[in-house]
């Protein structure tokens, strides 16, 4: 969110991001620079182009194309410094990553704004987006785009902070110990905020307890009198808040646990929203969620309470949380009509792990169908799992009994295991790929279904929502939630 002004904020002087980046300056860029880019395909006019190495491609390739398209300046390296010359402005350093860091260093040293930082094996962008939605009420929020949360993401995210920012959040992904260290200390949070600790990533750890030890890492980037918001229903909570503790930090907790300074007292769960009682530091608020699941709220409760000691207003924030959504593909619902009645889709198609998987599992359980219609689930394999990656998917079982599943499709060689082991009028088909698994999925919905689609980013479950939608129309749905 920008201040309301028709006067665009200008980012960055070219001379400033040469000293922030001990870079040269080659031609003539723009006066003020408006934004940071690293990608030629969305660079903006007076944007700064960042021509960092990725896993597929060079920006060095791309530089020609982004100042073709208005960018203010790019930034190269001196090996391609020669060849780029006659493309236009450009602001040469010896390493582009590294003066993408720099200069999200300089933006994080230039800000007044409160700064709040998430991590957790799950919730993360959800949590992420709910605080930009909750802060940007008391003062102009700056937040990290997407999923943001990488060696690149985060200093993108640092580097696009506006002098004039009162909030900014940032999200912190890990995949490996000491991951976060690097990055959150660049970003240097008032707030810092663990959503939870789940078995996610196993395959570079060897128990959850390393994982809590490697989620503990962002308390170690915490400004001093900074604040740790911890999960009090976690089984890790203990091992986190002594973490936390060590780094000189002040714990506060937030869950159903009677001891949490974020408390939910209690909840009504709606089929497109969660209505709240909860107390956030002694005080008591009553407030709704613009999306339904318990996970939901328990992050909303982790969002008043990091607002609060960031100093927000909590009215303010709480109010606001009725206007949150999904983030794309985790959990937006869509209502399509087939032959034979309306038909729900619900998209949780960015990614999966055992925790989120069952809590998707238990939001298609609440789910309210139309008459003759079953509770579908559309499921691809949780990747990153370690060795115990067979025997975490065939728990998955117990979710899908819990939850009162009537069909479930699987899709991929992990996913056989779950299949395997559903009672044999639960299975709708597995196939060795989500692709494979279209037309049967699509073959057996029909009017009255709720279908959830679920499953790693690796396993392609996003392009079987897309299908859906596209063999189905679209049913216009109010979804306008009000307050209350």
């Amino acid at each position: 969110m920008s201040a309301p002004s028709s006067v665009v904020e200008p980012l960055w002087s070219p001379d400033e991001l040469a000293v922030a980046t001990s870079g040269r300056i080659v031609g003539e860029p723009a006066a003020a620079l408006l934004g940071v880019s690293i990608d030629s395909r969305t660079v903006a006019r007076d944007d700064v182009f960042f021509a960092i190495k990725g896993d597929v491609h060079d920006g060095h390739l791309f530089v020609a194309d982004a100042l073709a398209r208005g960018a203010g300046i790019a930034v190269v390296d001196e090996a391609h410094a020669g060849e780029l010359a006659q493309a236009g402005p450009l602001l040469v350093v010896e390493d582009v990553l590294a003066a993408l860091v720099a200069a999200g260093r300089a933006a994080r040293d230039r800000s007044d704004a409160k700064i709040l930082a998430v991590t957790g094996s799950v919730g993360k962008t959800s949590t992420k987006e709910a605080l930009k939605v909750a802060l940007a009420g008391d003062g102009p929020t700056h937040a990290s785009a997407a999923s943001y949360n990488n060696h690149w993401g985060v200093p993108l995210t640092l580097a696009r902070l506006p002098k004039s920012a009162a909030y900014g959040v940032f999200e912190i992904g890990m995949n490996h110990p000491d991951e976060i260290r690097p990055l959150v200390k660049m970003v240097r949070p008032h707030v810092a905020i663990v959503t939870n600790v789940e078995p996610v990533h196993l395959a570079a750890f060897e128990s959850v307890e390393a994982i809590a030890d490697a989620k503990a890492e962002i308390f170690e980037g915490l400004v001093p009198g900074g604040h740790a918001v911890v999960n009090r229903d976690n089984p890790h909570y203990e091992r986190l808040a002594a973490a936390a503790r060590a780094c000189g930090a002040e714990v506060a907790s937030f869950g159903e646990h009677i001891a949490s300074d974020a408390r939910l007292d209690r909840l009504a769960l709606k089929e497109r929203s969660s209505c709240v009682a909860a107390t956030i530091l002694g005080e008591p608020v009553t407030f709704k969620v613009g999306a339904a699941g318990r996970h939901l709220v328990q992050n909303a409760l982790a969002v008043l309470l990091a607002a609060k000691l960031a100093g927000a207003d909590l009215a303010l924030a709480a109010l606001a949380l009725a206007r949150f959504t999904p983030p794309s593909g985790r959990g937006q619902r869509y209502e399509l009509e087939t032959p034979t009645g309306p038909l729900l889709v619900i998209d949780e198609s960015y990614n999966a792990n055992p925790a989120s998987m069952r809590a998707a599992l238990a939001l298609l359980g609440q789910t309210p169908i139309g008459a003759g219609g079953r509770r579908i689930a559309a499921l691809g394999d949780m990747l990153e799992l370690g060795a115990t990656a067979e025997e975490l998917h065939a728990r998955v079982s117990e979710a899908v009994a819990a939850a009162k599943i009537d069909l479930v499709f699987a899709a991929g060689p992990l996913m056989k295991s779950l299949y395997d082991s559903l009672p044999a009028q639960t299975r709708g088909g597995w196939a060795a790929s989500a692709a494979a698994l279209e037309t049967p999925l699509i073959e057996r919905v029909r009017g009255g279904d709720a279908v959830m689609v679920k499953g790693s980013n690796g396993s392609r479950m996003a392009p079987l929502v897309a299908a859906l939608r596209g063999r189905f129309a679209a049913v216009a749905v109010d979804e306008t939630v009000t307050a209350g």
